[in-house]
């Protein structure tokens, strides 16, 4: 029985480094799609969102290497938390981000011109990144993976950003709003 539960533990594993392989693939991907078109635009939602992308790649690195030293069963609590922080520092790390930018653009009155490749990106995202985080909460609840579990979330909070992000870029497009900010260099 204890076999069994090894192999299954194996497998999910390797199902939850092919999700962390995928996340930092495709997150690469979205962040340059993201970083550039935001600043053809001037759309810090835009540049945010591929930032967020980047710090998704950072996250899920953390979780490939947290699940390739998995079978080391002495230090797999050590690991986790070392993987755990990182993760939230990640968050931190967008949260501060977008806070400053949002608010000197904001302050400054500084709109974004429209987006269509923009909007494209946020649509595509709001399909895959929902199933991206369901994938990797169940690897998490199987494998008591606390870290797995708040990478899921960070996944969740991406669906979020996608949302908001093609809201904002819609009502840019369609009425000439704009929420909240331009980027400059």
């Amino acid at each position: 029985m204890g076999e069994i539960a090894v192999l299954d533990r194996t497998t999910l594993v390797r199902h939850g480094r092919r999700l962390e392989y995928f996340t930092i693939v495709w997150n690469a991907i979205e962040g340059l799609v993201a970083v550039v078109t935001g600043l053809i635009a001037g759309s810090i939602s835009l540049v945010g969102f591929g930032i967020d992308s980047f710090i998704e790649v950072t996250s899920g690195s953390v979780l490939l290497w947290r699940m390739s030293v998995d079978a080391k069963v002495r230090e797999r609590e050590r690991n986790e938390k070392r993987a755990l922080k990182v993760v939230g520092i990640c968050f931190l790390g967008l949260a501060a981000y977008i806070a400053y930018e949002s608010a000197t653009d904001l302050w400054a009155k500084r709109p974004s011109e429209h987006s269509i490749p923009g909007i494209i990106l946020a649509c595509v995202s709001l399909v895959v990144m929902p199933l991206l985080s369901r994938a990797k909460r169940r690897v998490g609840h199987a494998l008591s993976s606390a870290a797995m579990n708040a990478d899921a979330r960070q996944t969740e909070f991406c669906t979020y950003l996608s949302a908001i992000l093609l809201a904002g870029l819609l009502l840019n497009a369609a009425f000439g709003l704009w929420w909240p900010t331009r980027w400059r260099a």
